[in-house]
């Protein structure tokens, strides 16, 4: 066999142990946030059973203020999770995020009502939410950290997009069964216990899913396991700790919050929000929203690995750029348009070219936080930078719309998207730059660097 031949046949397995290990990643990652979308996908349809309120838009923001809440527990379920991932591994951790996942499911799936027992129902649905937050911050990071070390250095960008995918497929999975079950069922029926169908769907999958995960390879070494298990000596910060991230990574940490405030802003604005923008700001019946949303989000999922591919040929920066350049010019148009129209398919193009924008950030975001962090406060670093500004800007968008529309003043919601989008590009400007080798290039292979010579392939090979 060849040298060359040979080098194909490595790179090859090394493709194929990819797929696999993305593949059994990302399927969790499509359930968590399918657990997670599904309530407010069918919030208006199970609101009545939890609040008291007669204003169906008092229920709604009743509801997407319970929605909210789930939010305040992503950056603890970070802090958790991503210390355990960085200590005890990425597979660990993500096996664990997905079996709480499960289980609120299946307690949403069953739970009493208000008219059977009172305000308790209420509490309990807060308190399983929390812990759905709890889980699905945990599951960011670690997920994001963990396709970008499972990827092959050269296809970093096409490899990782597959989190949002999974992300963006979460959601759109909840909206296909709200069609099917607005078709096979009436409203009264979807209404009364229709709606604990998809919670239950979601427990079942996310078993299967715990399955699939037995069998992911482990992308943290023996030796980072080992370091964060033995004693430091004084003043030295084990791997996984807060000490080692705020002492030696503050920095990158601050980076990471504001490459993804604008961006969790837009992506909840057109992807969860939009939903009841359309029913409540521009009339659009709600069968008729559910097959845009069905659609938009379809073609947007299956953007991602294109733009990941891009950015695997220009960099990581041009593609922010593009969201945030995008963003500041257009939020308002495109919203102040939408808020106006009744016709299906103008509501239609009108969040497409929203999702084309907002593409530039979600393909690649988890990667570039990823390339922010050294293995060893890697998972940490990203699931606490996304939690904290997902729990203040993206979390709070159903929430913040849902009040500006109540108060007839929606012009301030453009206004708000547009900003935290303009805060962004800054950071994307001044703070990063593009090909710039970082931790992933020098953990694992550089991603721009040219083709080995011959000589260095057969030395690569012997070492191999």
């Amino acid at each position: 066999m060849s040298t060359q031949q040979a080098v194909t046949q490595n790179e090859a397995a090394q493709t194929r142990r990819a797929v696999s290990n993305i593949l059994k990643g990302s399927a969790g990652n499509l359930v968590e946030w399918y657990d997670l979308y599904v309530y407010t996908v069918f919030a208006a349809y199970f609101q009545s059973h939890f609040f008291n309120s007669k204003d169906e838009l008092q229920a709604g923001l009743e509801a997407m203020a319970v929605f909210s809440t789930s939010f305040l527990m992503r950056p603890i379920g970070s802090w958790f999770f991503g210390r355990y991932a960085d200590r005890n591994g990425r597979k660990a951790a993500l096996t664990l995020s997905v079996t709480m996942m499960s289980a609120g499911s299946f307690a949403i799936a069953i739970l009493p009502t208000t008219q059977q027992i009172g305000v308790w129902a209420l509490l309990l649905l807060i308190l399983v939410r929390l812990v759905q937050g709890f889980s699905v911050g945990g599951e960011y990071g670690t997920s994001a950290t963990y396709m970008s070390e499972a990827a092959t250095s050269k296809r970093r960008g096409f490899f990782s997009s597959f989190q949002y995918v999974t992300l963006i497929g979460g959601q759109m999975l909840a909206l296909l069964v709200l069609v099917i079950l607005q078709n096979t069922m009436g409203k009264d029926v979807l209404t009364e216990w229709g709606w604990r169908i998809p919670f239950a769907i979601g427990g079942v999958a996310a078993l299967v899913v715990l399955w699939l995960r037995r069998s992911m390879e482990e992308t943290v070494s023996e030796e980072q396991v080992a370091a964060a298990k033995a004693p430091v000596a004084a003043g030295e910060a084990r791997p996984g700790t807060m000490k080692l991230l705020f002492t030696q990574h503050w920095k990158p940490l601050l980076i990471c919050i504001g490459v993804t405030l604008g961006g969790t802003v837009a992506f909840y604005t057109y992807t969860n929000f939009i939903l009841k923008f359309m029913n409540d700001t521009s009339g659009i019946a709600k069968t008729d929203t559910s097959v845009i949303n069905f659609w938009a989000l379809l073609i947007f999922m299956l953007l991602q690995p294109v733009y990941g591919m891009i950015s695997d040929k220009v960099g990581r920066k041009p593609l922010l750029l593009w969201f945030g350049i995008g963003g500041v010019l257009f939020t308002w148009p495109l919203l102040s348009t939408l808020a106006g129209t009744k016709d299906p398919f103008t509501a239609f193009l009108l969040m497409m070219g929203g999702l084309l924008i907002v593409g530039g950030y979600t393909s690649i975001n988890a990667l570039v936080k990823a390339e922010l962090f050294p293995a060893s406060i890697r998972a940490l670093g990203v699931g606490l930078g996304y939690a904290i500004a997902n729990s203040l800007f993206g979390g709070t968008v159903p929430l913040i719309g849902a009040a500006l529309q109540k108060a007839g003043q929606v012009d301030l919601f453009f206004t708000y998207v547009t900003v935290a989008t303009g805060l962004s590009l800054l950071v994307y400007i001044f703070a990063l730059k593009n090909k710039k080798a970082t931790h992933l290039d020098r953990e694992q292979g550089d991603a721009w660097s040219q083709a080995p010579k011959d000589e260095d392939k057969d030395k690569d090979l012997v070492n191999a």
